[in-house]
């Protein structure tokens, strides 16, 4: 088995490294794809830095500067040389199985994902432990992959018995275990339980206010879960004020423009129809079609239900009574145009910070 020594042509490629964890993943991804040709004609294509060190990270920045996909398949083909070249239970292996299932799952194959993690999970526990980060790690994504295949009370079971781990190993103020318990929250209401997903991020919500601040990304995003599992429960006018409550902080810390905000002013014009007020009072929505337009793209599925909207409060005389479903069915249908079929829940824009152990969007976030 060779040695990994992390030395290169140039070194460690720090700088490529240290731009896509500052955030930019697409120049990392550049600078990596610079490197690697230097790399295999330097020190060659087999060499453990060229694997280990050029051609993961290419692979993971590829996969979080939006190209899911080509990272899922550039993992896939650099793993079939590691397991040759380190051998199959060496960490470098684990860890591109982590990344190839990672992407997998997040190029839209959630079942692929889940299939992989469940392969992958006893093989870490062995190798590394159960309380290892990384098999932890693991345990998360595959109770997040399990819900997106279909399965919400699986993916709430997996979560709930992971959040007692996390809480001893890390504190249960910890902000990874903070989002395991936001996972909780959001498949016990995937699962049916809106009332239990509202209870569980109104009991999440002043302890992420206090550990992270009151304007911190994910202390909004709990709120917004707030106000949407109070709307599915059944209080539309308890969801509303707590949207008009809370959009223009997230206008003034996210932006006007950024996702987060936009679907805010969707839900607000929602339950404002909800509550049984004319489409005319529903000013928001109007306001909002254009900038969904101009951030998400014409033709995105959440643009579509947002312009449609007015129009299915007019049709349901200012009520519409079963809430946000006529939208999502219009967004569908308009998505999938003549001929083809829509999958009943087009996906919403993935929000721009998440933590990793996070389950996955949902409606307002995670």
């Amino acid at each position: 088995m060779k040695s990994r020594s992390r030395g290169g042509p140039a070194g460690y490629p720090a700088g490529a490294g240290f731009t896509g964890e500052a955030g930019d993943a697409a120049e990392a991804r550049d600078q990596f794809a610079a490197l690697l040709p230097v790399y295999e004609r330097v020190l060659g294509p087999e060499h453990p830095a060229t694997l280990a060190i050029v051609r993961a990270d290419l692979a993971r920045f590829t996969g979080e500067a939006g190209d899911a996909a080509s990272a899922r398949d550039q993992y896939a083909a650099l793993l079939a040389v590691v397991e040759r070249v380190f051998g199959p239970d060496d960490p470098e292996t684990l860890s591109d199985r982590a990344n190839m299932a990672r992407f997998t799952g997040e190029a839209g194959d959630a079942a692929g994902a889940r299939d992989h993690f469940a392969a992958l999970l006893p093989v870490s526990e062995r190798l590394r432990s159960p309380g290892h980060p990384s098999t932890l790690l693991a345990r998360a994504r595959l109770a997040r992959f399990t819900g997106e295949a279909g399965d919400a009370a699986g993916a709430r079971d997996q979560f709930a018995a992971l959040l007692p781990v996390i809480e001893r190993i890390l504190g249960a103020e910890h902000p990874d275990a903070l989002s395991i318990r936001a996972s909780v929250a959001r498949w016990t209401g995937m699962a049916g339980d809106a009332a239990g997903a509202r209870d569980q991020y109104a009991a999440l919500l002043p302890v992420r206010e206090r550990v992270l601040g009151p304007e911190h990304p994910n202390t909004l995003t709990t709120r917004a879960n707030v106000a949407h599992w109070t709307g599915v429960a059944g209080d539309a006018a308890g969801a509303h004020d707590q949207y008009a409550a809370l959009l223009p902080i997230t206008g003034r810390v996210l932006g006007p423009e950024h996702p987060d905000t936009l679907w805010g002013r969707t839900n607000l014009a929602i339950h404002t129809g909800r509550r049984g007020m004319r489409p005319g009072r529903v000013t928001s929505t109007p306001r909002c079609c254009p900038s969904k337009s101009g951030i998400l793209g014409p033709e995105h599925p959440n643009t579509l239900a947002t312009r449609n909207y007015p129009r299915l409060l007019d049709r349901g005389g200012g009520k519409c009574g079963r809430g946000p479903r006529p939208v999502r069915r219009a967004s569908a249908h308009l998505q999938a145009g003549a001929g083809s079929r829509a999958p009943r829940h087009p996906k919403r824009p993935r929000r721009s910070r998440r933590p990793h152990w996070e389950g996955g969007g949902c409606g307002p976030g995670a």
